[in-house]
Order: structure tokens, then C-alpha cells, then sequence
């Protein structure tokens, strides 16, 4: 079984979101979108993968989303099959978090890796990676 196909996203926790995003724009160029995050598309696709992207975003400080991890960033990676990797990580060991989320840009699931980061888990939807 493969495990992870590539990143999907990169997230991180500031005390001033608007301040860091603006310094991302204006300093390193990212294009920010209305959500205050970023696209960054992927040329050329990964052999037999569609098109697709990595985002890129900014929470707050007292954003929850990466709890119960107390780490200021979280990494999102892609996978092809969540269900069975989330079931060989727990027949593992590993602290797998028992919820999953099925949204319209996919499916995700989360587990802590030992340093105590959340890791979060992304199967895109099937023949497609959306923006």
C-alpha cells in the first residue's frame, strides 16, 4: 500500500495572520486568495495524477484545528486510500485520532506522530485534486 502520494498543504499559527500573510505576499509572492490562504499549483502534475495544488495557510494563534497537538504548524499529506492507511497506523500504534471528515475537496483523518505534531491526512476526491 502506498502511503503518502505528496503534500497537500501547509499550515501554520501566528500572532498576527493578517501581518505574516501580507509579509508571505509582498516578500515571497505568494498570490493570497479572498480565504486568506494560498494556491500553489503543481506544473507538470505528478505522472498519472491530474493536475493539482499545495495550499498554503495562516490560522490564528488560538485556532484549535491542530490541537491536541500544541506544535504552531501542521502538514497535510496526500494519500491515496485514508481508511486502510488510518487502519495500519493503528495496528501500529500510532495515535490516530478517531475522527475522519468527508467534505467536497475530500476526505481527511489525522494522527500525532511522537514529537506530538498533528498530522493531517488527505485522500482527494477520486480523479481529482481540487483547488
Amino acid at each position: 500500500m502506498r502511503r503518502v502520494t505528496g503534500i497537500g498543504g501547509v499550515f501554520m499559527k501566528a500572532r498576527d495572520p493578517e501581518g505574516l500573510r501580507e509579509w508571505y505576499r509582498r516578500h515571497l509572492g505568494l498570490k493570497l486568495e479572498s480565504w486568506g490562504g494560498a494556491i500553489l499549483p503543481w506544473n507538470p502534475p505528478e505522472p498519472g495524477q491530474p493536475n493539482g495544488v499545495t495550499i498554503w495557510a495562516v490560522f490564528p494563534d488560538t485556532a484549535e484545528y491542530f490541537a491536541p497537538s500544541t506544535a504552531r504548524f501542521m502538514v497535510n499529506y496526500r494519500v491515496s486510500d485514508l481508511a486502510a492507511l488510518l487502519e495500519a497506523l493503528r495496528s501500529e500504534g500510532c495515535a490516530v485520532d478517531d475522527r475522519t471528515e468527508q467534505t467536497e475537496q475530500g476526505r481527511f483523518g489525522w494522527v500525532m506522530d511522537p514529537e506530538g505534531n498533528r498530522v493531517e491526512l488527505w485522500e482527494p476526491p477520486s480523479g481529482s485534486v481540487p483547488a
